[in-house]
């Protein structure tokens, strides 16, 4: 884990991100000794984010097949 001075970090910052985002966090050490630790957020997906397929159905026949489900 790479520990950065404060001022490290804010002359490198892109550097310092890049460096969180491979190795999961990094840290960066005040002058007072306070120590913060810089870690990526996850990108957290909703398991309804799906593709998307096409398919020649008009919205009335995908009405029907969903009334026709219904009445089983």
């Amino acid at each position: 884990m790479q520990i950065y001075t404060y001022s490290e970090a804010r002359q490198k910052l892109a550097s310092v991100l890049e460096q969180a985002e491979k190795t999961g966090k990094v840290l960066i050490r005040r002058k007072d000794g306070r120590t913060f630790a810089l870690i990526p957020e996850k990108n957290a997906k909703s398991p309804l984010d799906v593709p998307s397929i096409k398919a020649k159905v008009s919205t009335q026949e995908i009405v029907d097949i969903i009334r026709e489900g219904r009445e089983r």
